[in-house]
Order: structure tokens, then C-alpha cells, then sequence
């Protein structure tokens, strides 16, 4: 199964390291961030897992909650998570998502057609509160996740979500916004109050709104 963007995430059931989850229900009215990793006891993913960990309260104060999910079992997700807080300096504060049968990983096609062992990709879902995928990243499974550049990716997702703006290249929280070009000139002045630039007719620049 393929699952592009906009499409509605995948539903599921499965035990996790904080219990069982109803996919959607844990979701609620929050933004999710889905990422797997090929294995357990692996030294990127013990890496990754980590600095999730140490990051998760930035996740939070926007909303999003966050989990992890591989093929293996609820047991050995345990015994890793002892590996990750030992030599990650952290303590493991977000559920990983045992997937023994693969069903996860295949309803989100977590697993490339020449994968070695059914090991998943390093894949990553960036899920709304309306249940629609609304960010796909793959990375292969030599290189780590930059967690900082999902935290970027979900401000410029919230912002963008609620305002008739686009965010340009390397932008950051607080900086210059573009207004999207099915807004008029006449319109643009009155949703954004604090005036925009208009660099090009298709390119128009205005402080975050919502700053």
C-alpha cells in the first residue's frame, strides 16, 4: 500500500511500550509524528530514539505527539529502551510500536521491495489532527533523522494550516512569510494587517502572522 500526501493515515491496533494504542484514538485532536526504524539494538536508531527523547517537550508545546514503531517485538523494545537511556543520557518518553507481523510497516510501506530481512526504512509520517498524512520523509538506513528539521517542518505545517501564507526556503519560526497567490492584492491588505512587500505580483513577503 502505497500512502502519499493527503491521503488518510492508516488505521491500526497494536501494543507499544506505554500499552495498547488505537492508532486514531491516540491521535485525537493532536498532530502525530510516525517514524520507524529497520531494528532494535542498532546504533543510528539508538541515536535517533535518543534525541527524540531529548527534544519530545518541544514536540509537545506544539501539539504533537510522537511514536516510534520496527518490526520487533514488545520485549525487545524494552530492553532496548534500558540501551537508549543509558548511553543517549535520556530517559525513552514517547511509545514504540511493536510490529512483529510487519502490519504497520505494510500499511505504510515501510519496507523496500529489496530490503534485506523485511527491515523497514527510516521513514517518517507527519499526521494532522484531521488524520491526513500531511509530510512523508524517507532516509535510507546508513543515515540519522535531523529531528531539529521536523521541528521546523511542523511550525511551518501549523502556520500554513491556519493562514493564507507559504513559508519560503530555510525559513524559521518568527521569520518573513510568502502570501499564497490565490490571495489578492485587495485581500492580502486586510488579512495582513501589519502590510506585506511585494517583491514580484507572485511574490509577496509579510511578518508571520501569528508573531
Amino acid at each position: 500500500m502505497t500512502v502519499r500526501l493527503g491521503d488518510e493515515a492508516p488505521d491500526f491496533q497494536a501494543e507499544t511500550t506505554e500499552g495498547p494504542i488505537s492508532f486514531h484514538d491516540w491521535i485525537g485532536d493532536k498532530w502525530a509524528i510516525l517514524f520507524s526504524h529497520p531494528a532494535d539494538f542498532t546504533p543510528v536508531c539508538t541515536t535517533e530514539l535518543g534525541a527524540v527523547a531529548n527534544i519530545n517537550l518541544e514536540f509537545k508545546k506544539r501539539g504533537v505527539q510522537v511514536a516510534a514503531v520496527s518490526v520487533d517485538p514488545l520485549e525487545s523494545h524494552k530492553g532496548w529502551i534500558q540501551d537508549i537511556n543509558e548511553t543517549q543520557n535520556t530517559t525513552v518518553n514517547f511509545p514504540i510500536i511493536a510490529d512483529p507481523e510487519r502490519h504497520v510497516a505494510n500499511l505504510y510501506d515501510m519496507i523496500h521491495p529489496n530490503a534485506i530481512d523485511n527491515q523497514t526504512v527510516r521513514s517518517v509520517f507527519v499526521i494532522g489532527p484531521d488524520k491526513k498524512i500531511k509530510l512523508t520523509l524517507t532516509y535510507p538506513a546508513s543515515t540519522g533523522r535531523n529531528f531539529d528539521e521536523l521541528l521546523r517542518v511542523i511550525d511551518s505545517l501549523q502556520l500554513t494550516a491556519n493562514y493564507s501564507v507559504a513559508t519560503p526556503a530555510n525559513w524559521k519560526d518568527g521569520e518573513d512569510c510568502i502570501i499564497t497567490p490565490a490571495v489578492s492584492d485587495d485581500d492580502a491588505q486586510e488579512k495582513f494587517p501589519k502590510g506585506f512587500t511585494a517583491v514580484k505580483p507572485y511574490l509577496r513577503i509579510t511578518p508571520q502572522p501569528n508573531r
